[in-house]
């Protein structure tokens, strides 16, 4: 029971429990933040026109690079 809730996962994705703790707790105080001033947003429409979409696609181009190095690092190039 342990292992599958504080463990598979963060193997799953390369990282053990700590690397995993720090990960997604950087991307949630990342996407507090970015909510933050998107609310700020919704009231005063002048400020902060992109942040909530600049968050999300920064965390996405973050995701989909961490992916894409752990894809290569486990495929094997033959060289003749």
């Amino acid at each position: 029971m342990f292992k599958r809730l504080f463990l598979d996962h963060p193997a799953s994705v390369g990282e053990n429990y700590r690397q995993h703790f720090g990960v997604a707790t950087r991307f949630g105080l990342i996407l507090l933040w970015g909510g933050a001033r998107a609310v700020l947003h919704g009231f005063i429409p002048a400020i902060c026109r992109t942040s909530g979409s600049d968050t999300v696609i920064r965390l996405n181009n973050e995701l989909v690079a961490k992916r894409n190095a752990a894809r290569d690092a486990r495929s094997i190039e033959w060289m003749i």
